[in-house]
């Protein structure tokens, strides 16, 4: 997952601030995290499925009960 074509910096990332930033890098089984600014420092990975419901979650409104 280190290939540089396999990264996309996060669509939330701009000028400035905005380049403070994560990447991801994903496989048909996991999706691998790193810091945008220092890319050659540690990856954390994790399985496609607990990536996903991160992401489901973190979309979810505020205040919204916790899915079951």
């Amino acid at each position: 997952m280190s290939n540089p074509d396999t990264w996309r910096k996060s669509s939330y990332s701009g000028g400035g601030d905005g380049n403070n930033c994560v990447e991801i890098s994903a496989s048909t089984t996991h999706v691998a995290v790193r810091d945008s600014k220092v890319p050659s420092r540690a990856t954390l990975a994790f399985p496609r499925a607990a990536f996903t419901r991160f992401l489901t979650t973190m979309k979810e409104p505020k205040g919204s009960p916790p899915p079951c």
